[in-house]
C-alpha cells in the first residue's frame, strides 16, 4: 500500500501504478457530474465546453448558493455542500466517460460493477471511494466553483471545482482488475457457508 499526491490531469502511466488499497490526494481540479448529466452527455449526445482529459470527477449534485458574480464565486455559485453520491445508478456511462472524454478517475461511494473494471483495464482508470456520510469534510477540500456547465440540469450540472489535498480516497478498483467490492464479495460467500455449518445448516 502506498500514498500518492496527484495533480490533475493525470497520465495514464500515474494510473496504471496505482494498485488497490493505496490512497490518493487529489490536488488542482475535479468536476462534478451525476445522472442527468450523463443522460445529457451520453444519450443526448450533449458536448461540454470542458476538456476532461486526464481528469477526475465525482458523482455529486451540490449544494450550492447562487451568488453575484466575482473574483471568489468566478461561477456566480458559493459551495454549501458538496457530497458524494452512490455510482452504481451511473455504471453504464463508465466506458464513455473514458473514452470518448478521456476521464482518468472517478470518486464515488458504494463501488461500480464488471463493465467499469473492465473499462478501467482497457482505458487505464481507477474507482476512488469515499465514505459515506463526509460531506461536510469534503466541502473543506474544495476551494472554490470556478465554472459550471450544462447549468440548465443544475443542480447536476458539470461542475469545475478548484480543490486542494481532496483526500485521502482509496484506491477500490484499479486498472488491473483489481475490486475491493470482489474481495468482499469472495469473503461474505465463504464466511457464510463456515456459519451455516457452525449451525449445522447445509449450504
Amino acid at each position: 500500500m502506498a500514498h500518492y499526491y496527484l495533480p490533475t490531469p493525470v497520465s495514464e502511466a500515474d494510473i496504471r501504478r496505482l494498485k488497490i488499497n493505496d490512497t490518493v490526494t487529489l490536488q488542482n481540479t475535479l468536476f462534478g457530474i451525476r445522472d442527468a448529466t450523463q443522460i445529457h452527455m451520453f444519450d443526448h449526445d450533449r458536448k461540454t465546453k470542458f476538456d476532461l482529459t486526464g481528469h477526475a470527477v465525482i458523482h455529486t449534485a451540490p449544494n450550492v448558493r447562487k451568488v453575484p458574480i466575482s473574483p471568489e464565486f468566478p461561477a456566480g455559485y458559493e459551495p454549501i455542500c458538496i457530497g458524494t453520491t452512490t455510482s452504481d445508478r451511473m455504471e453504464r456511462f463508465t466506458q464513455p466517460l473514458m473514452a470518448q472524454n478521456g476521464v482518468r478517475m472517478i470518486v464515488g461511494k458504494g463501488g461500480m460493477r464488471e463493465g467499469s473494471s473492465k473499462a478501467f483495464a482497457e482505458l487505464g482508470g481507477v474507482y476512488l471511494a469515499i465514505i459515506g456520510g463526509t460531506a461536510a469534510l469534503e466541502t473543506t477540500w474544495i476551494e472554490q466553483i470556478e465554472d459550471v456547465d450544462m447549468d440548465d440540469l443544475n443542480p447536476e450540472s458539470l461542475w469545475r471545482f478548484k480543490i486542494r489535498d481532496f483526500g485521502p480516497l482509496l484506491v477500490a478498483m484499479d486498472s488491473h482488475g483489481g475490486s475491493i467490492y470482489q474481495e468482499v464479495k469472495g469473503d461474505v460467500a465463504r464466511n457464510k457457508v463456515d456459519v451455516l455449518k457452525s449451525l449445522g445448516i447445509e449450504s
